[in-house]
């Protein structure tokens, strides 16, 4: 016997049984050290007080003082002495009824161990030791400052067009409004940095500085304070934002984002090698915000009571009725029937089965994460959603291991990232900080579900939490497409100087030119395109914003012109505005062929009417 271990118990386990190995590997890497592993093959000489009857029967743990105990009591011995698990054998010794419970399920399992062998290996694999998840949180960290550098990439150009001075809704205005009619609680309802200065610089300031503070957490440089300051300044522009940063994806980033914060590594530069894992309750509430998002979509899908969803009819219309879609989006329009009805029941099984793998073992988990990150794919791929795509795929990188996604790093990196699973155990000050923040984010997160459930039986008050949470964006609602539109409306702004020839302004995304293919603009949002396709679905006066856009184009407000793709009056501003509005549809091959054209339309009718600044 090696000397150094006469000061450690010894736990001695069939060194025949396949079972026993696999679960004994797990073990390992919960005692580290502290405790010696031997088969009975290999230590029966060793301890021949003990029959060998004994060691095939179920595992023996010889303490230093010679004292024997087997079966459950020897797993509670074990874990016994590793920080943290004490409490285990307590259970064990003193609460009535646990001693035999455990007795007779761990002779089930001893009698059983074949077949729950082959069990492990369906759920498991072969990688059944206890799993780290350092590779996934790195990554998933990167992937979270490539969707802030878009998100504020895209916001720097567009920012002082929606919401400056001389915008279409400036923030300066809806600020003194909720001055006016909130009081002092407009800090907590209303918070953003925009409170202390709302000008156009400031706005600018702080797109341009999210843009270029995220990529020190693309560079992993500081990544606790880094992220902070992301969420905050995204946090400021959503709150002034109104109807342009009104999206789910903004919420989705804030959620993650601040998730992220309670993730991120505590270290300035990035380390030559990880020092700890992940929290294991950020990563849970990163699992069930993905739950959340993707079982909300499928629920919210069959709730609405919309027919397109539930006779399977959804995608004849979808591809061309969304609001950018993609070149993709034509082909897959033109697809077989059979297609488009097997579609719909496969984002069904993706949505409303498959996020229950979440919690599954590990590599039903695996399947799961899979099977997200393709539906992920595909809408990418036919319609354009900003950085909503991209964060859902983050937050699937999270459901795989590291015994998984090393294969997929170079070996030297995956080295330098893996982190000590026996980090996990250990809880800073840090941890018993974000613990708070993590229940009250995991409670709100409950009661949406409930809330999207219908559940009756919790009480009123019990939803006044998520309420209160609101303005902070950490725990949001999500439900994508809950009723598909079945036909497309365009609205066409024209100008004219003498009220007889109207000239058409054009927009950077949006369909107009009907040869024109549809563009793929993911991850940026050009968020003006996005809103008129709202407008579109009802009249100007459900969209007051439209009015605001009308009067900057009379003025002929640089800002506000710099988010069309064409002025038609470069030199000065028309006389007259209006706007009228066209069915759009989908051209067919022959129809490609002949014309050249993606878009056929017919005219409707007036949407907005003549008006002057007079």
């Amino acid at each position: 016997m090696d000397p150094r271990a006469a000061d450690k118990a010894t736990l001695v386990f069939d060194g025949d049984c396949s079972f026993c190995r696999l679960w004994i590997e797990r073990w390992k890497a919960i005692t580290e050290e502290r405790i010696r592993y031997v088969p009975y093959q290999e230590a029966a000489e060793e301890f021949p007080q003990i029959p060998r009857e004994d060691f095939k029967r179920s595992v023996q743990l010889i303490h230093t003082d010679g004292k024997v105990s087997s079966a459950a009591r020897a797993v509670f011995d074990s874990l016994a002495v590793v920080p943290g698990f004490g409490w285990m054998l307590w259970v064990y010794l003193h609460l009535p009824g646990v001693a035999p419970a455990s007795e007779l399920f761990y002779r089930f399992v001893a009698r059983n161990r074949n077949p729950l062998y082959r069990l492990t290996r369906l759920f498991w694999g072969k990688h059944f030791e206890r799993p780290s998840f350092s590779l996934g949180a790195w990554l998933f960290m990167r992937l979270l400052g490539i969707a802030y550098f878009f998100a504020f990439l895209s916001l720097a150009t567009q920012i002082l067009g929606l919401i400056g001075q001389n915008g279409i809704l400036p923030a300066t205005d809806f600020l003194k409004m909720i001055e006016t009619r909130v009081g002092e609680e407009r800090y907590w309802f209303f918070p953003t940095l925009a409170w202390l200065n709302s000008s156009d610089t400031a706005l600018r300031a702080i797109s341009v500085g999210g843009t270029f503070t995220s990529v020190l957490l693309i560079l992993d440089i500081a990544p606790l304070p880094v992220a902070s300051v992301l969420w905050m300044l995204y946090l400021s522009l959503v709150t002034v934002g109104q109807d342009f940063l009104a999206f789910q994806w903004d919420n989705l980033l804030l959620e993650s984002g601040f998730l992220g914060i309670l993730l991120a590594p505590l270290h300035f530069w990035p380390r030559a090698s990880a020092k700890a894992p992940p929290p294991r309750f950020t990563r849970w509430l990163l699992w069930f915000l993905l739950f959340r998002l993707m079982f909300s979509s499928g629920v919210v899908k069959l709730t609405s009571g919309d027919p397109a969803w539930r006779n399977f009819t959804a995608l004849d219309y979808h591809y061309y009725t969304q609001p950018l879609p993609t070149v993709l989006a034509w082909y897959f329009h033109l697809a077989p029937k059979w297609f488009q009805y097997a579609s719909v029941g496969f984002m069904f099984f993706v949505e409303l089965g498959v996020p229950f793998l979440i919690f599954a073992p590990r590599l039903w988990r695996f399947v799961g994460g899979g099977f997200l990150i393709l539906l992920q794919l595909l809408i990418a791929l036919t319609g354009n959603y900003a950085f909503f795509n991209l964060l859902a795929v983050a937050l699937c990188i999270l459901l795989f291991d590291d015994a998984f996604l090393e294969g997929f790093f170079p070996r030297r990196l995956a080295e330098r990232l893996r982190a000590p699973v026996s980090a996990v155990r250990r809880f800073s000050l840090r941890r018993w900080v974000s613990l708070p923040f993590a229940v009250v984010i995991l409670a709100a997160g409950l009661l949406q579900v409930a809330g999207l459930l219908d559940v009756q039986w919790l009480p009123s008050s019990a939803f006044q939490l998520a309420s209160d949470l609101e303005p902070l964006r950490v725990s949001n609602g999500y439900g994508l497409f809950a009723v598909m539109t079945t036909s497309r409306s365009e609205i066409f702004i024209q100008g004219s100087n003498d009220g007889e020839t109207w000239l058409d302004y054009e927009f950077k995304c949006k369909p107009g030119n009907l040869r024109r293919a549809p563009r793929w603009v993911e991850p940026f949002q050009p968020r003006l395109d996005w809103q008129m396709w709202f407008a579109a679905l009802g009249n100007y006066q459900s969209s007051p914003w439209f009015s605001h856009l009308v009067l900057r184009l009379l003025q002929g407000s640089p800002q506000v012109l710099a988010l069309l793709e064409r002025n038609p009056f470069p030199n000065s501003p028309p006389k007259y505005v209006r706007a009228i509005i066209y069915d759009f549809h989908f051209t067919t091959w022959d129809e490609h062929r002949s014309q050249g054209e993606w878009w056929t339309r017919r005219l409707m009718g007036d949407y907005f009417p003549a008006v002057s600044l007079k």
